[in-house]
């Protein structure tokens, strides 16, 4: 039987640190972030953090060492506000997938623009 207490757990936490990101002061943190998914685990002790950048994997990166430097911070304000016994550790990962969608997308503009011309 799936677990959906874990799923909503995940997406409040999500929810939580989207909205937390714009109160950060970190320069590493930087505006174009945006919380791809989590993933909470079985127990509830551990939560991945997705992080994905307009600006690229870099600054993913460089993101989620600044979020890592905040996580006590997050943890406790997620606690908090969600009424939580025990916050999970969150281990934030950097991600790819808004580059590469983009990515994706110009591309397909660009064929696109190139089958109108032909057929002009």
């Amino acid at each position: 039987m799936p677990n959906f207490k874990n799923g909503r757990i995940s997406e409040d936490i999500k929810r939580e640190i989207s909205a937390m990101l714009r109160e950060l002061k970190d320069p590493r943190i930087s505006g174009m972030l945006t919380i791809v998914r989590t993933e909470v685990s079985g127990d509830m002790s551990h939560c991945k953090v997705f992080v994905s950048s307009f600006d690229g994997i870099g600054k993913a990166k460089e993101a989620c060492a600044g979020l890592t430097s905040a996580s006590g911070l997050l943890r406790r304000e997620i606690g908090n506000k969600l009424h939580l016994k025990k916050c999970p550790e969150l281990k934030f990962i950097p991600d790819d997938s808004i580059e590469h969608s983009a990515e994706i997308t110009k591309k397909l503009h660009d064929l696109n623009i190139k089958t109108d011309a032909d057929e002009n």
